[in-house]
This record gives structure tokens, C-alpha cells and sequence, in this order.
């Protein structure tokens, strides 16, 4: 399985970026190999709009099967939710906490979104 974490930087030791579709950077964990990677997010994230929509669809161009995040917009949530990606919302601390809180079972899988459009 692959997740990817909404981060400020491109480690496990980055804190988890609260904003989905302005996001800088994503952090992977593959489940599988329990290895990490990262996907740079600058662009997307510097966009005038659609940021939300378009962040989706870099993760969706990835194989990502979950996105840990602090909070999505509904159109970026509408846009996962289609892909068939699910979505962990509302965390904090770093993107190794979130792996290891995942990987305990302490998360549920979010039903819509907690932001509105184009802000927190």
C-alpha cells in the first residue's frame, strides 16, 4: 500500500503540511518494502487556482492508495474520493508519527471533507 503524506519537507522527520492542495511536498511510505520516497508539489501549490484538484491528480498519477493530511477542500476531496484514494484527516506531528499512528490503526478513513473551498 501506498501513502502519502502532506509534508514541509521531503523526510519522515517533516511536520505534516495542514494544507492538502498547497502543499510543497508529499513524503510516499510503501507499506509493502517499508521504504520512503518523496513528490515535489511546488507548482501545484504555488497555482492561482485548483491547487486542491490538481494535487489530487499528482497523487493519483502516483498509485497512492491513502493521503494523510490536516485538511481538504471539498473539490480536492471529490477528486481522491473518485480516484478511489482514501483520506486521513485532521493530524499533526511529523510524517513518521502519522506512519506509525497508521500502522496502529489509531486513524478512520474521512466522509467528507474538513475545509471549505480555498482556505482552512
Amino acid at each position: 500500500m501506498k501513502i502519502a503524506v502532506t509534508a514541509q519537507g521531503q523526510n519522515p522527520d517533516s511536520l505534516v503540511e495542514q494544507r492538502f492542495g498547497r502543499t510543497n511536498w508529499f513524503v510516499l511510505y510503501d507499506s509493502d518494502t517499508r521504504t520512503y520516497s518523496y513528490i515535489e508539489n511546488s507548482m501545484v501549490a504555488n497555482a492561482a487556482q485548483g491547487a486542491g484538484i490538481q494535487s489530487a491528480q499528482n497523487i493519483a498519477n502516483n498509485s497512492v492508495d491513502i493521503v494523510i493530511t490536516g485538511n481538504c477542500g471539498p473539490k480536492a476531496f471529490r477528486a481522491l474520493d473518485t480516484a478511489g484514494i482514501k483520506l486521513i484527516l485532521n493530524v499533526s506531528g511529523t510524517v513518521q508519527e502519522c506512519i506509525d499512528k497508521w500502522e496502529k490503526g489509531f486513524f478512520s478513513y474521512a466522509t467528507s471533507p474538513n475545509s471549505t473551498s480555498h482556505g482552512v
